[in-house]
């Protein structure tokens, strides 16, 4: 009783300090890959958050046509570190490749949750403020707008009702199903 009474605050904030970053530097991947509104006031405050690590990660690491992989290697490195750090608090161990596993398998959680939220957020945007402009629905459109096309091109257009968006969030899910488990049975091996 008197360990988890100090790890579980410990690994709370752990946990929850280095998930708004990670979810902001691959926030930043995203934004790059989709070529978002550079001067979209949250682009701007997700750029100038990020920079200073990735300016000196950028040049060892460099980018391989439209992929930012400083960007991913920064998001793998810190999910690394949080990983690491929150199973030293509860007194357990893995190897390193399992520890890379573990993070791979978090990271692409979080990539799978950014698209699922973003779509359900525009859905009610759509709804609510269907058709005015603000920064955060420009950077949900950027963000949703080339899973969701590829997904209008498969679904017929049914007088104007968009099913893309339960077709993609579908997809979303099956994939959870089948990329997550794999990579956390493989890490529980390996560790």
């Amino acid at each position: 009783m008197g360990g988890n009474y100090i790890s579980d605050p410990a690994i709370f904030v752990i946990d929850t300090l280095f998930s708004v970053y990670i979810f902001t530097v691959l926030l930043r991947f995203l934004l790059q890959w989709t070529r978002a509104d550079f001067y979209n006031p949250i682009s701007q405050f997700v750029v100038k958050i990020t920079h200073p690590p990735l300016k000196l990660l950028r040049r060892v690491v460099p980018s391989i046509g439209r992929i930012d992989t400083s960007c991913l290697v920064f998001a793998l490195l810190l999910q690394m570190t949080a990983t690491y750090s929150m199973l030293a608090i509860q007194g357990l161990t893995t190897s390193f490749v399992g520890l890379a596993l573990i993070s791979v398998a978090d990271l692409v959680q979080l990539l799978m949750n950014i698209y699922y939220y973003s779509i359900f957020a525009t859905i009610i945007l759509s709804w609510v403020a269907g058709g005015s402009y603000s920064a955060a629905s420009s950077i949900l459109y950027s963000i949703t707008e080339p899973l969701l096309s590829i997904c209008r091109s498969v679904i017929p257009n049914l007088g104007g009702l968009d099913l893309s968006p339960m077709l993609a969030l579908f997809l979303l899910h099956l994939a959870k199903m089948m990329v997550l488990p794999p990579l956390h049975q493989l890490a529980s091996l390996l560790g």
